[in-house]
């Protein structure tokens, strides 16, 4: 029973510890935040931090991992994307973009992910086509942009177009990255 209780109490610390460095991460960036600064935010000691994870540069991977979903339809996951890209970012990607120019660990974390999703989309994509590598590739920088210039840049227009227009625009889009369909020209702007 003591090693549960003491396995418990670890499991504990590091969820405290993790969650603590996602917040200052984004609060701060890589380089702003300090193993200090995220011993207080959990409420511990400097020294466990270092017990638990390493280093910071350790700390800061695992609490920018973004989860990965292959499961779902290239539409859908999109959506998906573009619904948390348009809404509060979580803590480890605010992170993780804040820091991607700024620190190499972080870049390389940020460009081992973009290309490991690149990779999932080409692979989903409903299209023969040898331009779906393409595709996924514009796709991907795309949503990043969208990221920046949405929660980084704050551009005024994302902030005077309703949200419901916002989605349904991008998902018009995603749907015709997805299923590599071109735009058609749209019957309402034709001249009579």
């Amino acid at each position: 029973m003591p090693n549960e209780t003491r396995d418990a109490k670890r499991a504990e610390s590091s969820r405290k510890i993790l969650a603590a460095a996602q917040e200052e991460f984004a609060l701060l960036g890589f380089e702003g935040a300090t193993i200090r600064s995220i011993a207080a935010r959990a409420g511990v000691h400097a020294s466990l931090v270092m017990q638990h994870y390493g280093s910071k540069a350790a700390l800061f991977a695992t609490a920018v991992q973004l989860p990965s979903d292959d499961s779902n339809a290239a539409a859908d996951h999109l959506a998906d994307v573009l619904d948390v890209r348009l809404g509060e970012l979580p803590p480890e990607t605010r992170a993780l973009v804040r820091s991607m120019l700024t620190s190499p660990e972080a870049a390389e974390t940020m460009r081992s992910f973009l290309d490991e999703r690149i990779d999932n989309l080409e692979q989903s994509l409903e299209s023969s086509d040898e331009d779906a590598r393409a595709r996924a590739a514009l796709t991907v920088s795309s949503i990043l942009g969208l990221t920046i210039a949405r929660h980084f840049l704050r551009l005024e227009a994302f902030e005077r177009i309703p949200p419901e227009t916002l989605r349904a625009a991008g998902a018009a889009w995603l749907r015709e990255v997805a299923t590599g369909a071109a735009p058609g020209p749209d019957p309402d702007r034709l001249d009579p």
